[in-house]
């Protein structure tokens, strides 16, 4: 899934400011082994078999999938309910730790068009 950064308003923060900033976020990282890229779905589905309860529009499910980018395609890996809450928790690692990077690189480019990357 295409990650988009946050907007940062930068430019009114000293060089310090923006150095301890960074600081910060580098220190606030997980464990990266926690990492799985990708989203969570929820799905209901019908099976199709006559005279099921489907049929009669109570879907079957909720199923969890995870949503991953397979080179140019996005594909859908089944997740088994008993690690549906497991996954959630990973994926939102994810979420953070991705968020961290792309505001330390915003800090680093700030940084750098004043001249004070170091």
């Amino acid at each position: 899934m295409p990650y988009k950064a946050p907007n940062l308003d930068l430019s009114q923060l000293s060089a310090r400011q923006l150095r301890d900033r960074r600081r910060r976020l580098a220190m606030r990282f997980p464990d990266v082994e926690e990492i799985v890229l990708g989203s969570l779905q929820s799905q209901r589905r019908s099976c199709g078999k006559e005279g099921c309860r489907c049929t009669r529009g109570e879907l079957h499910g909720p199923y969890v999938y995870l949503a991953v980018r397979a080179g140019r395609r996005n594909r859908l890996v089944y997740v088994p309910a008993e690690l549906a809450d497991q996954m959630k928790r990973r994926v939102a690692v994810s979420q953070h730790i991705q968020d961290s990077l792309a505001q330390i690189s915003a800090i680093n480019l700030e940084l750098l068009a004043r001249g004070e990357l170091d």
